[in-house]
């Protein structure tokens, strides 16, 4: 019978359907071009080595030299970082100035490569990089939330699939980020702990989702996975801000998000995919009961019309039977 799941962090609700359910394997992409079969330069590419736009490059390390990473204005912003933040409010319709940042972080200067297929090391540089910049966008007080995500195939609504990950600063807090802040405030005041560092606890105890620990972070699918493969991330050191990361726990988390994004390159021929980290609004002082994380959404499953209807997915594996997929994954051998 299928069933109904709550993730007590964020109170969504999942559906997992096991009277229609697929085995993990049915997941795995049918053939076409993978990542690491692109070629490693494209002429039109404007993220290659010769194409770069140096009027928009914020970030570049090494500074001198052939570069490794580098961190540009988005050509085409969502936001402007000229401009005041004003207000409007005119009866029920509320306006606020569109400023703010959207900035590109060009993983390297290879086209054809991924997280999967980097090492742990250049994984984790680019986390620095996001870090660097986040602090510095930090420090302008007309933004209020730093969102730093990234879009592995066109599912994943990438445009340029040079490996690139993205950083927007809003001048708001957005209501998903509220709530979920609300969410933990509320079970804080009822329990007196962080509700994070509870699901942390209850999963390295159970066991049967867990995929991996390391000296500074746990990865396991989750209990109420809104999608087929869906990981958290969770710091074991209580923290609410990704801004306030060691450069121990980077280089950490580096090697252990490449060998999760590895595992799904892997077990499910390169899927397109979203990661994002999860993070305290800059203003808000919520260090007690919130928990920054890293999410990890494999686009193997589309919405339809009940998911956009009820704000409740259905999922049509189990998490138990995803985990125990990527734990049996080779990551030096893929999935035929």
């Amino acid at each position: 019978m299928s069933e109904l799941r709550q993730n007590i962090a964020t109170k969504e609700w999942v559906i997992i359907a096991t009277d229609r359910a697929k085995r993990p394997e049915g997941f795995v992409q049918a053939p076409r071009i993978l990542t690491q079969d692109r070629p490693e330069w494209e002429a039109d590419c404007p993220f290659c080595p010769g194409n770069e736009e140096l009027d928009l490059e914020v970030l570049r390390i090494p500074e001198h030299g052939s570069w490794q990473l580098r961190v540009v204005q988005n050509k085409y912003p969502a936001l402007q970082r000229e401009g005041e933040r004003t207000r409007s409010f005119k009866g029920v319709n509320r306006q606020i100035s569109g400023v703010g940042y959207h900035e590109v972080l060009i993983e390297s200067p290879r086209h054809n490569t991924c997280p999967a297929l980097e090492s742990g090391t250049e994984v984790s540089l680019m986390l620095e990089a996001f870090k660097i910049r986040g602090r510095e966008l930090a420090e302008d007080p007309r933004i209020e939330q730093l969102v730093y995500f990234k879009n592995h195939g066109e599912r994943a609504g990438t445009s340029l699939v040079h490996p690139h990950t993205q950083l927007i600063g809003l001048p708001i807090v957005p209501y998903n980020i509220r709530a979920r802040i609300e969410e933990a405030r509320r079970y804080f005041d009822d329990t007196g702990r962080c509700v994070f560092c509870h699901m942390l606890s209850e999963e390295l105890k159970d066991g049967q989702r867990l995929l991996a620990e390391t000296e500074h972070f746990v990865a396991f699918v989750l209990f109420a996975a809104l999608s087929p493969f869906h990981i958290w991330i969770l710091p074991r050191r209580h923290e609410s801000s990704f801004l306030n990361a060691t450069a121990q726990e980077l280089a950490d988390l580096g090697r252990l998000l490449r060998q999760m994004l590895r595992k799904l390159y892997m077990g499910l021929r390169d899927p397109h995919y979203n990661y994002l980290i999860r993070s305290a609004p800059l203003h808000d002082p919520s260090s007690e009961y919130f928990h920054w994380y890293v999410a990890i959404v494999p686009r193997v499953t589309l919405r339809a019309g009940f998911e956009l209807g009820s704000g409740i997915f259905i999922n049509v594996t189990t998490p138990e039977d995803d985990a125990a997929f990527l734990r049996s994954v080779d990551e030096d051998h893929p999935i035929s």
